[in-house]
């Protein structure tokens, strides 16, 4: 059977190498972003890839448009704005949405598309940046089995492992949890190692010893050392946007009606570093901001 042709809007931090995967791959593939020169830049390095102008026009060429997007509302108005998908996509094509998403809004979208005989599924991911270069990205599905089928063929490209939670929503409900978890997680470590620092620790060696002991987390692995003793602070993830996925958990927490409290004071902790934090962010300025309120920095060496 010859491949289905891909649609990818979304083509920023994690969309411009899971795109290219696809291109590798042999894919023929429309590309669209609202940065025109960033669909071109893409689309340059392949052969048999194209830019549309509007996600009308990339839905009109494709038998599977994938979003990656910053949340649920860009991918709301992607699909069913003015030169949206649904004015484009024809009876039997699919929606894939990678974006970190409100599994609500997800449904919303799925029930507009159904109505013209197009289905969706919803496929989160973790493993940042780095995991969508290496395409060893985790997937957190959500959809019916038989759409699911669809695409595991493209998710396998773009990443080493798939995991089919449940329904429609059921993806980016794993996803905002996923991120609450590591969201608590970065701001306990950092608590943690200023409490060390002052107490005169070195912070690389603390990192060390939690990476063998029960304190160690993906946070300690994978950005402690590397971005914040590193003083580098670099990590491409935006904080506001994990911001936004806290407050997609909580909503959700509210939704079933669960108490959270260690969550939604940590919610407001994050909210707080928001606003401190200058516009657009990276999510390591968050130790920033407890640098800031306890006046001890996490820099390499011992002593306060």
């Amino acid at each position: 059977m010859s491949k289905p042709h891909i649609g990818f809007i979304g083509i920023g931090v994690m969309g411009t190498p899971m795109s290219g995967h696809l291109a590798q791959a042999g894919y023929e593939l429309t590309l669209h972003d609202i940065n025109r020169s960033a669909a071109e830049r893409a689309a340059a390095a392949h052969a048999a890839v194209r830019v549309a102008d509007t996600p009308q026009a990339v839905a009109e060429a494709a038998d599977i448009v994938i979003t990656m997007l910053p949340s649920g509302t860009y991918v709301r108005d992607v699909a069913l704005g003015d030169s949206g998908l649904i004015e484009g996509l024809h009876a039997g094509a699919l929606l894939l949405d990678t974006s970190s998403s409100e599994p609500w809004l997800t449904l919303e979208t799925a029930e507009a598309l159904r109505a013209k005989g197009v289905e969706m599924v919803d496929a989160p991911v973790s493993g940042a940046l780095a995991g969508a270069q290496a395409a060893e990205l985790v997937f957190m599905v959500g959809g019916k089995k038989a759409n699911v089928k669809r695409v595991s063929a493209l998710l396998q490209i773009m990443g080493r492992q798939i995991f089919h939670l449940g329904p429609l929503g059921a993806g980016h409900a794993m996803k905002c949890i996923n991120n609450l978890i590591t969201a608590m997680t970065f701001m306990a470590t950092a608590e943690g190692l200023t409490m060390g620092k002052q107490f005169g620790l070195d912070p690389a060696v603390m990192t060390d010893v939690l990476n063998v002991s029960t304190g160690m987390s993906w946070i300690s692995k994978n950005h402690i050392g590397q971005r914040i003793i590193s003083r580098k602070f670099d990590d491409p993830f935006r904080l506001d946007l994990m911001v936004k996925d806290i407050g997609i958990a909580m909503q959700l927490a509210r939704s079933l009606e669960l108490p959270v409290p260690l969550s939604a004071l940590g919610q407001h902790l994050w909210m707080a570093a928001d606003r401190w934090a200058a516009e657009g962010s990276s999510l390591s300025h968050m130790v920033s901001w407890v640098e800031q309120m306890t006046g001890v920095q996490i820099t390499p060496g011992s002593g306060p």
